[in-house]
């Protein structure tokens, strides 16, 4: 059996935490076990590719938008093909680089397999059996699949198998109405694609504002259809086509939709059940996600977790950061807690939607708040974009101006919200520098600085 000072599950984040050791001079031995393609779900699945992917989607809708400025533009067509390969190519050069430096590290080995528990901190990777002092569970997650009746007999894409599609399904049907399922949805709809959004939650991408969530909707549904409220129930083959048939979870109304593919962006799930932590003494709770404190650490000493293992957080800019403290807790002597007081994230729709720390109804309950709200075509830069209705939200506290949250739809609403990011890192977290700093006129960073120069009661906002 061989032993290690170190057992990394994952070559995502958790990579961060082995080239800071590796950097740092010590001469720990490291087992890094991966049983997909090697630089984890953002590099090879997630929102690289992802990204890549919609950004021709932006560009699109872009072209079509042109003739309201006088614009005569269109475009001969796409080449699908091409698209899918390059992104494929980069992201598996990208990979390949990336596990051939395990590879070729004198300290690491490389175990390209799936790593499950078999006693306390004893690990099973493929024929071996390997033991280690310190366990860092960065281990991921993956599509989560709802138990839909003859849905695996029928057949379907997930936004990993859909990177690997070569042909644009002419209509697609996709079970989910959360952020994946709105960046797919623009994706697909841009390439031309017929694209129906089933989500069961009544509110389109729940984790928004209502009013962002509402507007999101209105807009993506002048390209695709979306139907909020409704689950699906069953999936079967007819007349060629795959069929899914869904109930309103409030009237009983049932729909049903027939398309060439089936995608299913129903969330994610842990990988506890491949990995069994149980085995080691490492809780998780009825997901399966594993349970960790303020410092990351798990119910079992000297085993660590972070990133989508959790489940608390499933960003790569969170994984990221919570690789930085677990380092610091589990080979420093500097302990660090977890703050999650500003987690931002943003879907790449068109429009984009940003968001940062508390929606108003939460912040309503914990604080005194006012609420600052500005459309975009009332600055400058907007009317010039010639947008509308797309805004600026922020809740601050009454009495201080400490940020407590912010929400922005609209053209370049995940650069716009780094303003208000950045200060709610700040010691006092305070909107006085927006107020005091000067900002470019016309730009488009106007509309936060109006924002916050547009405070009012909760609500008020609601009725202009």
């Amino acid at each position: 059996m061989k032993h290690y000072d170190i057992i990394a599950f994952g070559t995502g984040s958790s990579m961060n935490i082995v080239s800071s050791l590796l950097n740092s001079g010590r001469p720990y031995r490291v087992a890094v076990i991966e049983n997909e393609a090697v630089g984890g779900i953002c590099l090879t699945r997630g929102c690289i590719p992802s990204k890549m992917l919609l950004y021709p989607a932006d560009l699109v809708r872009t072209i079509q938008e042109a003739r309201k400025f006088g614009i005569s533009v269109s475009y001969k067509g796409i080449d699908f093909k091409a698209l899918m390969e390059r992104v494929r190519h980069s992201i598996m050069h990208e990979s390949k680089m990336i596990e051939e430096s395990l590879r070729q590290h004198p300290l690491i080995d490389l175990y390209q397999t799936t790593g499950e528990f078999i006693d306390e901190y004893t690990v099973k990777v493929g024929n071996e059996v390997i033991k280690g002092d310190k366990i860092l569970l960065c281990i991921g997650s993956r599509p989560l699949i709802p138990p839909i009746d003859g849905l695996e007999e029928t057949g379907y894409l997930t936004s990993k198998t859909l990177l690997y599609v070569t042909d644009l399904p002419k209509s697609i049907v996709i079970v989910g109405g959360g952020y994946i399922a709105a960046e797919y949805g623009h994706f697909l709809s841009a390439m031309g694609s017929k694209v129906t959004i089933i989500g069961r939650n009544p509110q389109f991408v729940k984790s928004e504002e209502p009013e962002v969530s509402e507007l999101l909707k209105r807009e993506l549904s002048r390209y695709m259809t979306i139907y909020t409220g409704y689950e699906v129930v069953e999936a079967a083959r007819r007349n060629g086509e795959k069929v899914v048939t869904a109930i309103n979870k409030k009237t009983g109304d049932t729909i049903t939709v027939s398309a060439e593919e089936i995608l299913v962006a129903a969330g994610r799930r842990s990988n506890s059940d491949i990995t069994k932590p149980e085995k080691t003494g490492v809780k998780t709770d009825k997901h399966g996600w594993i349970i960790v404190n303020e410092y990351l650490e798990t119910t079992k000493p000297n085993i660590w977790a972070c990133g989508d293992a959790t489940g608390r957080h499933l960003f790569k800019h969170v994984a990221n950061y919570e690789s930085q403290v677990l380092y610091y807790n589990a080979f420093t002597d500097h302990k660090v807690k977890v703050d999650y007081h500003a987690v931002p994230h943003a879907i790449f729709t068109y429009p984009e939607v940003a968001s940062v720390g508390m929606r108003e109804a939460e912040a309503a309950k914990e604080h005194d708040i006012l609420v600052g709200y500005y459309k975009y075509e009332n600055t400058a830069k907007g009317e010039a974009m010639m947008v509308k209705d797309y805004f600026v939200k922020v809740i601050v506290e009454r009495d201080t101006l400490r940020i407590l949250g912010a929400h922005i739809i609209g053209p370049h609403a995940s650069i716009l919200i780094q303003e208000i990011i950045n200060l709610m890192y700040t010691k006092d977290q305070s909107a006085l520098p927006i107020f005091q700093g000067m900002h470019i006129h016309p730009s488009l960073s106007e509309v936060v600085e109006r924002a916050f120069f547009n405070l009012h009661e909760p609500g008020v906002h609601h009725k202009h």
